[in-house]
């Protein structure tokens, strides 16, 4: 949203990266209500990208019938609203994502709940 100020408009952002443990991700799972909003970690940026998938994830969404059929090979990225193919083998950073990036990822077949969503 853009800002039309009268004046200065400078403030030190409450939100910077310094003022967490790690930078913060913001991770979705498409089609899946029964997380009705991202979750948001602190991910540190050496995290290996398949490491992130095979002990975060579950962590996450592991309550979820759906997960455990989940096909990892099939799931489609998105980072920032873009589709993007993570390196399974390259860290959070070498795969672009930093403090505030936002992941969903869709896994064909899985639409929630007995097919709920569609």
């Amino acid at each position: 949203m853009a800002v039309v100020s009268l004046g200065a408009y400078e403030f030190e952002a409450k939100d910077a990266p310094e003022k967490f443990p790690a930078p913060l991700l913001y991770v979705g799972w498409e089609d899946h209500k029964m997380f009705c909003a991202p979750h948001c970690v602190p991910m540190p940026p050496a995290t290996v990208f398949g490491d992130f998938v095979k002990n975060v994830l579950p962590d996450m969404y592991g309550a979820h019938p759906d997960f455990a059929k989940v096909d990892w090979s099939q799931a489609e990225w998105f980072s920032s609203g873009r589709p993007f193919t993570p390196d399974m083998a390259k860290t959070m950073a070498d795969n672009g994502i930093g403090h505030k990036s936002v992941i969903r990822f869709r896994t064909p077949g899985l639409t929630g709940l007995g097919g709920s969503c569609f």
